[in-house]
Order: structure tokens, then sequence, then C-alpha cells
């Protein structure tokens, strides 16, 4: 009689030895499933660590932009509007790309080029650029008065008019003519802006490369 019961309990044993190797016990699928959300929330630590990370990135960039200076040797774009004394607007970049050069390459007139150092990225500030750090001053020595007859006989002169002119070294320049009489043609070898004191609305838009 004895017998009977351990041979009973044996095959419980069995069956639950059985059911365990199956995956249908309700402890192995609670196992399986806290598995699950164990990972499921590490990835979502993962995500949030990369969204950190991405957001830090953008922040250095966006720090880095704001203590950004023009300095001797950057490539930089510009905006900016050039008035006289009296106000007349003689050029602008408005309504075009800004203008790019690099900074103490001699690209850009004395005072425009050292008026841009230390600038701020997006800053604006103005400028008056003297004539001598601009385009020098006037020279009386650059007017010359050429006989007419020294032109084509068809030719169609008129003040403000734009030539090219060769210089004994074969050199070519550009004058202007000034005053045009029946005998007479004045040229001028200055540049328009000679002699003038310049004013600038300058922002710095972007710097293309740091030196």
């Amino acid at each position: 009689m004895r017998s009977q019961p351990t041979k009973i309990i044996g095959l419980l044993t069995i069956m639950v030895i059985l059911l365990l190797a199956s995956g249908c016990v309700e402890d192995g699928d609670l196992q399986t499933e806290s598995k699950s959300v164990e990972l499921e929330g590490s990835q979502e630590e993962l995500v949030a660590v990369q969204k950190e990370t991405a957001q830090a990135k953008v922040d250095d960039v966006a720090v880095q932009n704001e203590t950004a200076q023009a300095k001797v040797g950057d490539t930089i774009r510009v905006h900016y509007t050039g008035t006289l004394e009296d106000g007349t607007v003689f050029d602008s970049s408005i309504g075009r790309e800004p203008l790019q050069f690099t900074v103490g390459q001699g690209q850009m007139i004395h005072g425009f080029d050292k008026g841009v150092v230390g600038l701020n990225l997006s800053e604006s500030k103005t400028i008056t650029v003297p004539a001598d750090l601009a385009y020098g001053p006037y020279r009386v020595d650059l007017v010359q008065v050429v006989a007419r007859d020294q032109f084509p006989p068809d030719s169609e002169l008129e003040v403000g008019q734009m030539l090219q002119a060769s210089q004994p070294n074969g050199q070519i320049i550009l004058v202007s003519i000034t005053n045009v009489t029946d005998s007479e043609v004045t040229l001028d070898a200055n540049h328009r802006l000679a002699g003038k004191n310049l004013t600038f609305e300058i922002q710095l838009v972007e710097i293309v490369s740091s030196a």
C-alpha cells in the first residue's frame, strides 16, 4: 500500500519536470516577462542617454557660435552698407549674397579689414573709416587733360564714363571722364571714393573657416 503513493508522487515529480521543460509553468512565464521588462527598461535608458548626449553637442555648438569672434586669418562672410558723410549710400550687400573675404589678407580696404576683427558672430557694428585707411587721399597728379583728337573721331565721350588707359609701364588702369570740351577731355585716375571718409554698417554673418 505504501508503494502506490510513492509511485503517484514520482509521477507528479516527472510531470512537473516536463512542464518546466516545456515552459508551461506560470513561474517560467513570469521569469520571461521579467527579463523582457528589464530589457525594455535598458533600451529606454539608452535612448535617454543618447538624447542627452545629442542635446549636449547642440548646446556646445550654440555656445561656440555665441563666443565666436572674427580674427586675422579667418575667412568670413559679412553684410554691409557703406555711406558717405552726407548719408549717401555708395554700396551695399543687402539683397545680395554676403561679402566673403579672408581677414588681414589685403583683400579689403585697410579700415574695413581692421574694423571686423573682434566682431562676434551675428553682431552688427558701425565703423568710420578715414580716407587714408580707405581709398587714400585725392591726388591731383592723377588728373590729366588730353587733347580731344587723341580719341577716335566717332567716340561719344561723356562725363562719368569709365575708360581704360595704358600707362608707360604697360599697366592698364581705369580712368573716369570728368570734363569734356570740343578740344580737350579731362581724365581722372583717382578712385571715385578717394579723399572721402566712409561709414560702414557691418554684420558678421558667418565664420567660414577659422585660422
